[in-house]
């Protein structure tokens, strides 16, 4: 997204395809019984744990094998041990040698890192599993054009599962694609607007550099969410309040945080905003009849969650024109919200210039809105 566009880690699950990795122990052959006897004690010693114990039987069977059914056995009960060992890379080493399926080898070869690999078996299997690793090893290897095409045809095939999207959107946001990452993302809050959708993308989000006006809105937007939990962004919710003059903000949220007396400078912060909240709020009327003075009396408002006077003051900051205006009409927009008038909030959002460093702010505050019937 512009220059704020965040960092989404999200991605699919693999559950059900690396279940596969619990590779079966193979059942008894016609084998020698130097070759079988070893073969049944890497069996025992995996099952138990002892996979140290389990390797060297395994190779004492490999010395001992003779015929190419044996062998067989021997690569069959060496992939079991090494996937139980977590050897994943040898373990499909193994199977692969004796012509194990691609649905089989590609989820050893992704859990093992060697993701051209995967991708290459799993081309070959074919399936929702295998798009799944395709996907993902494209990712990892940070071709993420190649991860954007291979989840949009596995989101045509299987459907728009919320764990697709979200890695359709953090490989759309990797490629540069700002137009794909929003619409992938709308839809997916759409999909799933849960407390825990809002948090994964929102703290993403705030991890990428932007303007203090920004970052408070984006806190305010995490609030609205439910998305905060940590008392280091209470913390930092405040500091960012008293910096853009919302001192009646930083006294709602700063006790969030947690007892605040072990801390001198986070005491030395409540201190401050409670001596500047009261002062601001009884100037607030008078600077809210000048589109000068209008937006230092929105804040106010909005600090003392006096929602509808403070949206009336951002209306009128408006008018002065410039960045003052964009920043009225997201934070008139956000008042609107907390008053519960969502259609006038959506269209406040929607006024924020398309060039202004609060535009990307202010869309996904469109997109909260657009949650809300």
């Amino acid at each position: 997204m512009k220059s704020v566009m965040q960092r989404i880690a999200a991605r699919a699950s693999l559950a059900g395809v690396l279940a596969a990795l619990v590779v079966a122990a193979p059942g008894a052959a016609a084998v020698s019984s130097a070759v079988g006897k070893p073969l049944q004690s890497a069996a025992a010693s995996a099952k138990a744990g002892n996979t140290g114990a389990a390797i060297k039987a395994v190779d004492q069977a490999r010395a001992a094998a003779k015929t190419d059914e044996e062998r067989r056995k021997v690569a069959e009960m060496a992939g079991y041990v090494y996937t139980r060992a977590g050897q994943y890379g040898k373990a499909a080493a193994e199977l692969e040698s004796i012509g194990a399926p691609a649905t089989q080898l590609a989820p050893l070869y992704y859990q093992a890192g060697q993701y051209d690999k995967a991708i290459a078996a799993a081309k070959r299997g074919g399936g929702e599993g295998m798009q799944v690793i395709i996907a993902q090893s494209y990712l990892k290897t940070g071709r993420s054009k190649d991860a954007v095409v291979a989840y949009q045809n596995l989101i045509r095939t299987a459907g728009a599962k919320p764990a697709y999207l979200s890695s359709l959107a953090a490989a759309q946001y990797k490629s540069g694609d700002k137009a794909g990452y929003l619409a992938t993302t709308t839809k997916l809050i759409k999909v799933d607007s849960s407390p825990e959708r809002w948090k994964a993308l929102l703290t993403n989000f705030m991890q990428t550099s932007m303007r203090p006006e920004a970052r408070l809105a984006s806190f305010y937007l995490m609030q609205q969410t439910g998305a905060i939990d940590r008392p280091v962004d209470w913390l930092d919710f405040g500091k960012l309040a008293i910096v853009n003059n919302q001192p009646g903000t930083a006294v709602a949220v700063l006790p969030k945080a947690g007892d605040l007396s072990g801390d001198p400078m986070s005491a030395k912060l409540m201190s401050a905003a409670t001596t500047r909240a009261a002062p601001a709020l009884a100037a607030a009327p008078k600077q809210a009849a000048s589109p000068a003075t209008a937006l230092q009396a929105g804040n106010a408002f909005l600090g003392a969650g006096q929602y509808p006077q403070a949206a009336a003051a951002f209306a009128t900051a408006a008018k002065a024109g410039g960045t003052t205006a964009d920043q009225a009409r997201l934070y008139g927009g956000i008042a609107m919200v907390k008053a519960g008038n969502m259609g006038a909030a959506k269209a406040q959002f929607a006024a924020v210039d398309a060039k202004s460093y609060l535009k990307d702010v202010a869309d996904l505050w469109a997109l909260y809105v657009s949650t809300k019937g």
